[in-house]
């Protein structure tokens, strides 16, 4: 089967590397795994011989035969449940539908796609307990880059700062161009996030969070005072917020740890209680 360049397909062919994919999601006989983009294959077939149930989702119609071929015993025997989807359009939640109370996300993933996906599994009500992807290594290493109590130096971005509110991201392996068919123009990691929650939200607006992270953001080569005081629309209690975050007004927004994003969010939410009242 031919790789079509539209979908952003690149079949893994290391066994090594697939090994080192399963291993990562820690499947156990009791686990359902739910698989995005299964290819032809390759990966499905270590997740069906470790788990209890896969759930594979596939957008490729030229795919499906295949799979289906392929796996029909499993499919027959309940092993295996192929679903024809864009799994952008996946709603997690479905998975309920199916008797399903937890599960794990392990995936091959189109590399165009990998924010969306992240967000999509880890803003669900329906979380899985833990993500294994392989993406993009430059990619993989923004995410990781600085540890929750900000000891690196390395800058973050919205994806870092919301992948450690849910979760324990972590690099298992560097996947070369040659592990594919055909070979992608870039490395590729082996990301898990392990540990996924809400709990980090406990005590701070989940819904603005990450409204002001994005504000913010959206303007990072201004320092954060400008940028803060535009999104609350008021100069005053934005220098106020920030100094009660201990954060310096010309600090940019990659430069500020997830923890203190958190006080932020905090902050804000007590003294513009009335102002952010429809982000709740």
């Amino acid at each position: 089967m031919k790789a079509k360049k539209h979908l952003g397909q690149h079949f893994l062919k290391s066994q090594s590397a697939l090994i080192k994919i399963r291993d990562a999601a820690h499947i156990t006989s009791e686990d359902t795994v739910l698989e995005i983009g299964p290819g032809t294959g390759a990966l499905t077939t270590l997740l069906i011989a470790a788990a209890k149930h896969v759930i594979a989702i596939e957008k490729d119609t030229e795919l499906i035969p295949l799979l289906e071929t392929t796996f029909a015993q499993e499919i027959a025997a309940g092993k295996l449940t192929l679903i024809e989807a864009d799994v952008l359009h996946f709603d997690p939640c479905t998975l309920t539908g199916l008797g399903i109370k937890t599960y794990k996300l392990v995936a091959n993933i189109p590399y165009y796609i990998t924010g969306a996906i992240i967000e999509q599994f880890l803003s669900t009500p329906y979380q899985p307990e833990t993500m294994v992807l392989l993406i993009q290594k430059e990619v993989a290493e923004r995410i990781v880059a600085r540890p929750a109590d900000g000891t690196s130096r390395s800058k973050e971005s919205i994806l870092s700062v919301a992948v450690k509110a849910y979760g324990v991201p972590k690099i298992i392996a560097k996947v070369p161009p040659g592990a594919f068919v055909p070979p992608p123009t870039v490395d590729s990691a082996i990301l898990s996030i392990e540990n996924i929650t809400r709990n980090f939200f406990n005590d701070c607006d989940e819904m603005l969070f990450f409204a002001v992270m994005k504000a913010v953001f959206g303007k990072k080569r201004k320092q954060i005072g400008g940028s803060l005081a535009e999104f609350i629309g008021n100069k005053e209690q934005a220098l106020t917020a920030l100094a009660q975050s201990g954060i310096d007004p010309k600090t940019r927004p990659e430069d500020i740890t997830l923890q203190t994003w958190k006080k932020l969010t905090q902050v804000l939410y007590n003294i513009t209680n009335e102002h952010f009242s429809g982000t709740k």
